[in-house]
């Protein structure tokens, strides 16, 4: 049954443009955190099927507009429109590193897959990746594009796949740091894109209201899929590669069957834009967050 387990109304103060959903290895927990525009990222912990505060936490200024989880599950990465990335402990509350990546060069965060690096996009085009134990820019992609708004490592750490302003999306090879393909299929910006867990597709997201899912290794395109009717601005593939989920600019989070490419239900909870959607660890709960200021979490079948 596709159904909302639970609304938590005015989340945050203002906005909300981030949202991960981890479950830590150690002890099992399972950790939703939430960044808004009132600078702070929110860290929830889902137990008795509802979501209850653990932490807020404090320390960005000018807004928080991205948030990842490791995938181990005890750490937080932050960015800001301040230019900082925020590296949290999940367990204890507590900033680990603030990273200063100077005016501009810190957008979207996301760890790698061995959660060595964080990988953020800025608004020269280049995608930095920084190193989680030292907190520094250890090495630079150059995508030749515009502003990356979005990025995402493949799950087996071969690829990264960055979306541009200009709705160009590029896909590099970490083994050589190389460039491998140039897919250039939506026109207006990419504000999201996923792999699936298997690493054979890419599904991109875009303001021209259309989601895309590639083949990566030779950049086929597999599908165009329609239904939204204003920007797709987050993706999130199922963890058993058979469903995805999409949220958008016209308050709706849609539900993907990833084999026949159609959408199988409609979310229609949020009040305003839908800024972020996550799948849980099993694939059977979905989290939204946007401009409402509201957190939704909701049942989905498995």
């Amino acid at each position: 049954m596709y159904a909302v387990s639970q609304k938590l109304e005015n989340a945050h103060e203002d906005s909300i443009w981030a949202v991960a959903w981890r479950t830590n290895e150690n002890d099992k927990t399972e950790h939703v955190v939430t960044g808004g525009i009132d600078d702070l990222v929110k860290c929830w912990k889902w137990s008795d099927d509802s979501l209850q505060h653990k932490w807020t936490l404090d320390g960005h200024q000018l807004g928080v507009v991205s948030a990842d989880i490791n995938s181990t599950g005890n750490l937080v990465a932050s960015s800001s429109l301040d230019s900082h990335i925020r590296i949290w402990d999940i367990d204890v509350g507590k900033q680990v590193k603030s990273i200063d990546l100077g005016p501009v060069d810190s957008w979207t965060v996301t760890f790698s897959p061995d959660s060595r690096y964080i990988a953020t996009g800025s608004h020269s085009g280049k995608v930095n990746l920084i190193g989680v134990e030292s907190g520094v820019k250890e090495e630079t992609l150059d995508t030749r594009s515009k502003f990356t708004m979005s990025i995402a490592y493949s799950p087996d750490g071969k690829y990264v796949a960055c979306g541009a302003i200009d709705g160009i999306v590029n896909i590099f090879d970490m083994t050589t740091k190389k460039l491998l393909h140039t897919l250039e299929g939506h026109a207006m910006p990419i504000r999201s894109l996923t792999f699936s867990p298997d690493s054979q597709i890419l599904l991109t997201a875009s303001d021209d209201g259309h989601l895309k899912m590639y083949d990566v290794q030779h950049a086929n395109l597999a599908g165009t899929l329609s239904g939204h009717g204003s920007w797709v601005v987050s993706v999130d593939f199922s963890p058993d590669n058979t469903h995805f989920v999409s949220a958008s600019s016209d308050k709706s989070v849609k539900v993907w069957d990833a084999g026949s490419r159609q959408c199988i239900h409609t979310f229609y909870e949020h009040k305003d834009q839908v800024w972020g959607v996550r799948y849980n660890n099993n694939g059977s709960k979905i989290v939204s967050v946007g401009d409402d200021k509201a957190v939704i979490v909701y049942d989905v079948p498995v």
